[in-house]
């Protein structure tokens, strides 16, 4: 009995293990093979039609900035240089719409080039996405 629930245990903890060291990831717009190296600049932009952006956050991996108080219809961030580990880009908006036709439409460009884009609509917008990088 000892024998077996060690062997179950020790299955266990090697699919544990096996499913830390591979991940799932949607589409990201890239191959998904390459890294993206440290030369590589990150530009995160938001635009709304017939709302008000109120608060952003956005950055990669575990480097985040905070941005409230915008009161803007769009934003765009600073160009960030992008470290050869940095994995995924990470940007979220909240806005609020005039009407239900209200829109928030965040964008992820790396190297000048759209890469992922992603559009809530409503009167109460929270979008958020990420780029995987590599």
């Amino acid at each position: 009995m000892k024998t077996r629930k060690k062997k179950i245990t020790s299955l266990f903890v090697l699919t544990m293990i096996a499913l830390a060291f591979t991940g799932c990831s949607s589409d990201d717009g890239g191959s998904g093979t390459t890294p993206i190296a440290g030369t590589h600049k990150l530009v995160l932009k938001a635009e709304t039609s017939g709302s008000t952006i109120h608060h952003i956050l956005y950055g990669y991996d575990d480097e985040m900035t905070s941005v409230s108080g915008i009161s803007e219809t769009s934003w765009t961030s600073p160009e960030i240089a992008l470290p050869e580990s940095a994995s995924v880009a990470n940007f979220t908006a909240n806005a609020v719409g005039a009407t239900d036709a209200s829109t928030l439409k965040l964008q992820v460009f790396v190297d000048g080039v759209l890469k992922k884009e992603e559009v809530g609509t409503g009167t109460i917008l929270s979008v958020r996405t990420r780029h995987n990088l590599r």
